[in-house]
């Protein structure tokens, strides 16, 4: 049994020592990476998407079918990096912050979005709006959240709701096109 704790922290430096040549260290810690370890699948899996891919520039692991417009424009804690790992989202943040609290759950196929076109010329964008997600939120596949959204904490986004509005008080569901309180939660 201490023989194989012994081997399995000495993988874990090895890991940490190879990709931190790809990865930030400080995106390297955490729950995933040093309770339940999916971290390092995570970071293996992200590589080709680092040299290949659309994600060069992010500095911790993102599954490879995901898209960050923007690494920089992003604040999440650390023990939230499993919400990069699912397929299919689209983090669009080029110039106004996405803010994920902490425990918060993000389904595939999820859009966050801090800007849109014009309405009157779309070759045009208009100045993005921080997109805020409270502590322990969760939004639903196929979901879309739009500019100068806030959802306060424990805020539940349906399946395929497009969230257009603020929901600060949180500890609802929300669901629809566009988004309206459908249940309050304890």
């Amino acid at each position: 049994m201490l023989k194989r704790m012994y081997y399995s922290k000495v993988l874990k430096v090895i890991l940490r020592f190879f990709l931190s040549f790809i990865y930030k260290k400080k995106y390297l810690k955490g729950q995933y990476f040093d309770e339940k370890r999916m971290g390092w699948i995570w970071a293996i899996r992200g590589i080709g998407g680092r040299f290949f891919g659309e994600n060069r520039n992010i500095p911790w692991p993102v599954h490879p079918r995901t898209i960050i417009s923007n690494p920089n424009n992003i604040e999440f804690h650390i023990d939230n990096i499993n919400i990069f790992q699912t397929p299919g989202c689209y983090w669009q943040n080029h110039d106004a912050k996405i803010v994920i609290g902490r425990g918060c759950q993000v389904a595939p196929n999820v859009g966050i979005i801090t800007t849109n076109h014009d309405l009157y010329d779309i070759s045009k964008h208009v100045a993005g709006e921080d997109v805020v997600l409270g502590d322990y939120c969760w939004v639903g596949m196929n979901s879309v959240v739009l500019p100068g959204v806030e959802l306060g904490a424990h805020t539940i986004v349906a399946a395929g709701a497009v969230v257009t509005k603020s929901f600060l008080d949180g500890y609802c569901v929300i669901a629809g096109v566009p988004a309206k309180k459908i249940k309050e939660i304890n």
